[in-house]
């Protein structure tokens, strides 16, 4: 291929629009609010402006593809004509897309799990004997066409084969779905056809799997579908990215290959290897020197040393953000309450892009060219070295006190009987993993709390209506142990982070998590403490209008960390530390009040395992270190409870036991209870609540279909070790949805326990 090398791009981009635009539409033509024809209107729009801006910023190669109404990997699946049979019937194309995604009443969904160590979902494939891969290229094509028709030097992003099989599902006693690489692999040849007879002058496949150790074969595979795409004679040019990681023994089999360029993410994997592969002189090597996932300004000095020290070992080089933007919010402009500090340590997407850009201007043009940029750069890097806010010392010497302390909590057995004691619960004890639906009343009166319209004390009041709603709901339903339904939160880490020194909360910080679902992680860039009580006017007033036990419900360290932006100028482990103090402090305060069960949620203990399997101990360690330090300050009589979800659990089912919580619940219900063999195979022998429905779904399972998911449970975990519950938290939902649910949820453990008596 001749094709001229690119100098200044990024990985991919964000979809759901600045002010979530995407998200509103799609969730109109779900409720049947919208048309077909309106929702494709605002996605055209999105797309187009995306195109443009970077157009204009001066990056010169544009990742096009990278929208989805969804996610990337079911947009694969699609591309491949690999969707699973049971949508088939599913007349309309995009409905079919968005039952594969969702569900229906008739129709489980796929399985959803994270993003490799991020917190955005990924819709997982299934692979069977009966998967026959078509090529469906309508989409990539039509979107190259309209980025075409804009005059931008559009580049069209694919997810890789091998990544594609590697994180799919085998069903239905299928081989695992990396047997069909030579298959798939044909697929792609007719894809990168249709797209050079479409005008593409470069394709970008990422394959971020050869960062993992998923697979030991990874290398040596990537390096066979890469020698034969890149014989193919009818083809645009092949970039391969990688990124999350160091693609270790990836990237000399990728140089090996004669694909024209190579992308390594050089912020999570500054030690990648490059000066060691000689075959790079021949190769574009994309550098990712901007962090595409977090939200610190990039230093562009350290920055521009690490360009120059590639150089010589690459053809050339081309400047890039680490991944895709699609982690990080658009703009920092919207932001508002942030002090001149704290702002000048920022970049959000907009500002990315343009670091991309600067970055290159001088790396063609020299250093001179943007001698303001770099000096802004170097203070604000000089700025945050010196903040008091980043240097607290007596926090650390509290911290290493308690933890040269240890637990003060008694053994398992001994905690059970005191708990027993206290509680006085039926068998099979049924609850909830804590929200309940975010109401239109409540979104109302938070907006009218924020706009001043109303006072603190009449949003209380509204709120304290809310809960009282929710504990009638519960005990009419026959629930066991009682949530307050969390009104009062718009989410469960900014929540905490609003109230919590060292964080700063945004106004439209707006990421994806998953399908319409967006999020506002909190910026934490300094040494965090509480400075008073964060929950336990809620939970105690909701303890007061019910006899039932109702539970405290906080958010742990490690999921505090996972779904914030981090600060990345300490090691992660000393933050966690910290967020455990706070949390610790606050489980004691709910006790000292009355609360007789707390749960502190962990659901992305599997989402910040590193990649690489030599990482993983030292991570597990203080993961596991700073949940016990945030739960080991109360009495044995007092239940601590956790909530894990959405992740591939088998390779932190150690530490799930590790973290000693009285009651562990888990999703289980899309993967059928497999994780409670996993549990068993290293002698979980404390109490589990295994999820016995999908609430990510909109249908409502039956009472027969969750009796029967409760049998399998009870037959691979003792009863009296055995909880009722919902897979996650409840506030995505509609009211209607899941007070049937709820009522099918308790008939089934009610049909359980009576074939039990």
């Amino acid at each position: 291929m001749s094709t001229a090398p690119f100098t200044a791009t990024v990985l991919g981009t964000p979809r759901i629009g600045p002010n979530r635009e995407l998200k509103r539409a799609t969730e109109k033509y779900w409720a049947g609010n919208f048309s077909r024809a309106e929702l494709e209107s605002v996605a055209a729009g999105l797309r187009r402006d995306t195109l443009t801006a970077l157009k204009a910023a001066g990056l010169d190669s544009i990742p096009v593809n990278t929208f989805s109404y969804y996610d990337q990997m079911l947009d694969t699946t699609v591309l491949l004509g690999a969707l699973p049979a049971r949508v088939a019937g599913v007349a309309d194309d995009l409905d079919r897309y968005f039952a594969a995604a969702r569900g229906t009443q008739d129709i489980p969904p796929l399985e959803m799990t994270k993003w490799f160590d991020t917190n955005y979902h990924y819709i997982v494939p299934e692979i069977g004997p009966e998967t026959t891969f078509t090529l469906n290229p309508a989409k990539v094509l039509a979107e190259l066409a309209e980025a075409k028709e804009l005059g931008v030097p559009a580049r069209p992003v694919i997810i890789g084969p091998l990544t594609f099989l590697l994180l799919s599902k085998a069903v239905d006693g299928a081989e695992a779905p990396v047997s069909r690489l030579d298959e798939l692999t044909d697929v792609y040849a007719e894809l990168l056809g249709a797209l050079a007879d479409a005008g593409a002058q470069w394709v970008q496949i990422d394959e971020p799997v050869l960062v993992t150790d998923i697979s030991d074969d990874a290398p040596a595979l990537a390096e066979k579908v890469y020698n034969r795409l890149g014989a193919l004679t009818k083809r645009p040019s092949i970039f391969v990215a990688t990124y999350f990681g160091d693609p270790g023994a990836g990237l000399p089999a990728l140089a090996r290959t004669p694909i024209e360029a190579i992308g390594v993410d050089l912020v999570y994997g500054p030690n990648t290897a490059v000066a060691s592969v000689p075959e790079l002189a021949s190769k574009t090597l994309v550098a990712g020197v901007v962090d595409g996932r977090n939200i610190w300004r990039t230093d562009l000095q350290a920055a521009l040393a690490k360009l120059a020290a590639l150089m010589g070992p690459a053809g050339s080089v081309a400047v890039s953000t680490s991944c895709s933007t699609l982690h990080v919010p658009y703009s920092l402009d919207p932001e508002i309450g942030l002090d001149d500090a704290l702002r000048s340590w920022l970049a959000f997407g907009a500002e990315k892009v343009a670091e991309v850009a600067t970055l290159a201007r001088a790396l063609r043009d020299g250093r001179d060219a943007v001698a303001d940029e770099i000096a802004a750069s170097n203070a604000a890097v000089a700025s945050r070295k010196s903040d008091p806010r980043l240097n607290n010392a007596a926090l650390r010497t509290q911290i290493a006190g308690i933890r040269a302390a240890g637990s003060q909590r008694g053994s398992a057995e001994v905690r059970r009987a005191a708990q027993e004691q206290r509680l006085h619960l039926p068998a099979l004890p049924t609850t909830t993993i804590g929200s309940f639906p975010q109401t239109v009343d409540i979104r109302k009166a938070r907006a009218a709390l924020v706009a001043g319209q109303i006072d603190e004390a009449e949003y209380t009041k509204r709120m304290q209506d809310e809960i009282a709603a929710v504990i009638k709901l519960q005990e009419e339903l026959g629930l066991d142990v009682l949530v307050h339904g969390e009104p009062e939160r718009n989410d469960m880490v900014q929540y905490f982070a609003e109230q919590l020194d060292g964080f700063f909360a945004t106004r439209n910080g707006w990421v994806q998590s998953y399908g319409s679902r967006c999020v506002r992680p909190p910026v934490l860039f300094g040494d965090v403490t509480r400075p008073t009580p964060m929950t336990v006017d809620w939970a105690t007033y909701a303890q007061s209008l019910t006899d039932k036990p109702v539970k405290g419900m906080l958010t742990g360290p490690v999921t505090i960390l996972a779904w914030s932006f981090v600060r990345d100028d300490q090691p992660l482990a000393d933050t966690a530390y910290q967020v455990a103090l706070a949390i610790r402090e606050e489980t004691v305060d709910l006790e000292s009040a009355g609360i007789a069960v707390i749960q502190v949620d962990e659901p992305a203990l599997r989402e910040l395992l590193p990649l690489r399997d030599a990482d993983k101990p030292a991570y597990l360690d203080w993961a596991v270190g700073s949940f016990v330090l945030s739960t080991s300050g109360v009495a044995d009589s007092t239940q601590i409870h956790t909530h894990l979800c959405y992740s591939e659990f088998g390779e932190v089912i150690g530490a799930i036991a590790d973290l000693d919580a009285d009651v562990t619940s888990i999703e289980a219900a899309r993967s059928h209870m497999e994780v409670l063999d996993d549990l068993n195979a290293i002698g979980f022998s404390n109490s589990v609540g295994p999820g016995v429905y999908d609430i990510h779904s909109p249908r409502v399972p039956s009472a027969k279909e969750m009796t029967a998911s409760l049998r399998e449970a009870v037959a691979a975990v003792p009863a009296e070790r055995l909880w009722v519950n919902p897979d996650c938290g409840l506030k995505t939902r509609k009211t209607d949805e899941v007070t049937e649910s709820l009522r099918n949820m308790v008939l089934a453990a009610q049909a359980v326990r009576e074939e039990r008596a």
